[in-house]
């Protein structure tokens, strides 16, 4: 685990100078030229990318190649919680025929890319992507692993990036005003040192112990809560987690996001941020979004979308050419990282934050 680098991903969540090294250090990482960070909600674009490509991709924005390319429409219709390449849903041909590719970025010595899609409960697209030289081929599988490994950190980091609007923040305040979300700072011991005017609004859904200690209503939730704040420098704990109302349904979305490096300047008595996303069952977040919320392997995503499609364990096994225990021990890893405590909860929960397909 690149620890090191996880924390510089998390102080660029504030610090959006940070972003093109961010993306730089993802192509090296990946044999690639360089990388893009772009966001959309309704009309405003905000986005960034290192040195390397940053020329290309301003002429890609402000030339019109942008709007009539359709590589960001496919990343966010597939829907997927891994990186993917052109060859996931492009064949060859497809990629040889298209105008965008033959005319904008083979020319600029671009062509082959790994990207992946988010879609926010909050209206915000994202896309990251590192961008790979047409001569040296799509980019392999052990890469997308590596990409697929920081996915869960670069998803977080980039939602909190998109609703500052690539904007640093010079105060606390300043950037709960950005957020536009219920936001808690807190302490090493979860104590609330700060918070913005919105959490006025999740007496459903915390409480407060004993100096201040911040506990959700959910137990589950809390139960991931505390080992994630437990654990927040190791990265071992699931940092994001659906938080239930007193019916049962989904309510929030919760992300657990480290104070690092120069964003202590900003928050300076802060650990960590636990910034909460309502939910809007009335228009249900996609399957990209409860695959990233809960750090699934893009193994244990597949199982959970056919468990909320009412897949029985033995046809999803069949479906993926795999063993049932093997699909039995995705499921417990599922049921562990959405804090349920037995599978027809985990059905319940995906049930309802699915869309249907």
């Amino acid at each position: 685990m690149r620890t090191a680098f996880i924390d510089r991903i998390y102080e660029a969540s504030f610090v959006p100078d940070l972003w093109p090294g961010i993306l730089s250090e993802l192509a090296e990482m990946t044999e690639s030229k360089g990388g893009l960070l772009l966001s959309t909600k309704e009309k405003t674009l905000n986005w960034t990318a290192s040195d390397s490509v940053y020329s290309a991709f301003d002429e890609y924005l402000k030339g019109g190649w942008f709007r009539r390319c359709g590589r960001r429409v496919c990343l966010l219709e597939k829907a997927h919680s891994s990186f993917l390449t052109e060859l996931d849903y492009w064949t060859e041909d497809e990629i040889q025929n298209n105008d965008i590719y033959q005319d904008f970025f083979y020319p600029r010595d671009l062509g082959w890319s790994a990207g992946t899609g988010l879609i926010m409960p909050t209206g915000d697209h994202i896309v990251v992507s590192v961008e790979r030289t047409h001569d040296r081929g799509p980019i392999e599988g052990p890469f997308i692993e590596t990409l697929n490994e920081l996915r869960p950190h670069l998803a977080r980091a980039a939602m909190i990036a998109a609703r500052m609007g690539l904007q640093t923040a010079t105060t606390a305040r300043d950037a709960f005003s950005k957020l536009s979300v219920p936001v808690i700072l807190l302490d090493l011991n979860g104590t609330g040192v700060e918070s913005s005017g919105e959490v006025d609004t999740l007496s459903d859904a915390i409480m407060w112990g004993a100096n201040d200690r911040l506990a959700l209503k959910d137990s589950d939730a809390n139960e991931l809560f505390q080992a994630a704040l437990g654990s927040l420098d190791k990265r071992s704990a699931v940092q994001s987690f659906a938080i239930r109302n007193d019916e049962g349904r989904p309510a929030y979305v919760a992300h657990l996001v480290p104070v690092s490096g120069s964003a202590h300047d900003i928050f300076a008595k802060g650990y960590a941020l636990l910034v909460f996303n309502p939910i809007d069952l009335k228009a249900r977040p996609s399957t990209d979004l409860l695959r990233s919320l809960f750090d699934l392997t893009a193994a244990e995503a597949s199982v959970a979308r056919e468990l909320g499609a009412g897949v029985p364990v033995e046809k999803i096994a069949e479906n993926g050419g795999v063993s049932i225990n093997t699909v039995r021990t995705q499921v417990r890893k599922i049921i562990e990282k959405t804090g349920c405590s037995r599978m027809p909860e985990v059905v319940s929960l995906i049930s309802n934050l699915t869309l249907p397909h």
